[in-house]
């Protein structure tokens, strides 16, 4: 008799302590919720993440180029994408892996900043709340419950962060062209910075890449505060580069014609994305934007400090 109130009693107590650890799991999980990075990474989710997940995040928000968010906005929206709202959430259920890692499923429900619901929407002619379902990604580190992924976003973001490198990789190879081969024609101010906007690039063999890209090359002289643009001049065409010991170098440039030629050598060397070339290339809005991100860019990775560049005649453009 004995014996059989001791057994029932320790599978009491053990139910209360696997109860008692899901709701301590619970409560955590929620903690980690106030982390989880959407549209910014902040400083203070270091001490709540994986030194891994966050290593990989801090790469991504803070030292990929910023025009990559245009092609890749949802690497920046985790949960609430562009739409302006607050994110409710609410940790449904935590299932433990094995002792060190466990996954919460978090319900999210988005508000306005009003508080009103923006998660119901009209069907039929009821009113459905409609809640996404996510999973939080929870590792054991020193005893401490931390954040190690959410939503698998950390494999696709180390994909990202590699096809970006890569990338950049083949930017670096045509802008030390840009500098090197075709800057030393203009009249020269203390810095030469290259605007590259690709247009196309495909990947023919393991070792031969085309791409096809709108470049301009600018010489800058500082004055105070402004980056002031002493020349330029675009150079648009076919770069070709070749892959050798790891590192790309541009072995050919085929540029479009000056003067009357210009077209018909722009539309046989860009084919069928001529007409993507030329919304490129004659939209000054999407100039200037991609002008000041890639100097923004430029500046940063050398650890200067500009607030504007400016062309002659024309009034200085904030960076």
């Amino acid at each position: 008799m004995k014996k059989l109130i001791i057994t029932t009693l320790a599978v009491v107590l053990l139910v209360a302590c696997a109860t008692n650890n899901e709701e301590q799991l619970k409560k955590r999980a929620g903690e980690l919720c106030q982390y989880i990075p959407d549209h910014e990474l902040r400083e203070e989710a270091r001490d709540f993440m994986t030194a891994d997940f966050y290593a990989v995040l801090d790469t991504m928000f803070n030292y990929l180029p910023e025009f990559e968010a245009m092609d890749h906005e949802w690497l920046y929206y985790f949960v609430t994408g562009n739409g302006g709202t607050i994110a409710e959430y609410t940790v449904t259920a935590v299932e433990m892996s094995d002792k060190d890692h466990a996954v919460a499923t978090i319900s999210v429900r988005q508000k306005w900043e009003n508080e009103e619901s923006a998660s119901v929407r009209e069907c039929g002619n009821a009113e459905v709340d409609d809640v996404e379902e996510h999973k939080l990604y929870m590792e054991r580190v020193d005893g401490q419950w931390l954040m190690s992924d959410f939503d698998g976003h950390k494999a696709d973001c180390i994909r990202h962060i590699a096809i970006s490198r890569d990338e950049q990789a083949r930017r670096d190879a045509i802008g030390d062209y840009l500098v090197n081969e075709i800057g030393e024609h203009y009249l020269k101010g203390e810095i030469c910075i290259p605007t590259i906007a690709v247009v196309a690039s495909e990947l023919a063999d393991s070792d031969y890449v085309p791409v096809l890209c709108d470049c301009w090359v600018f010489w800058y002289t500082p004055s105070g505060d402004t980056l002031k643009c002493v020349s330029g001049g675009n150079h648009s065409g076919l770069m070709s580069l070749e892959l050798k010991d790891g590192k790309y170098r541009v072995s050919s440039f085929e540029q479009t014609a000056d003067g009357a030629g210009w077209e018909a050598s722009a539309r046989r060397i860009f084919g069928s994305y001529y007409d993507v070339y030329q919304n490129i290339h004659s939209n000054q809005g999407v100039q200037e934007a991609v002008r000041r991100e890639q100097l923004r860019y430029y500046l940063k990775r050398r650890g200067l400090h500009y607030g504007y560049f400016q062309d002659y005649g024309w009034p200085p453009v904030e960076l």
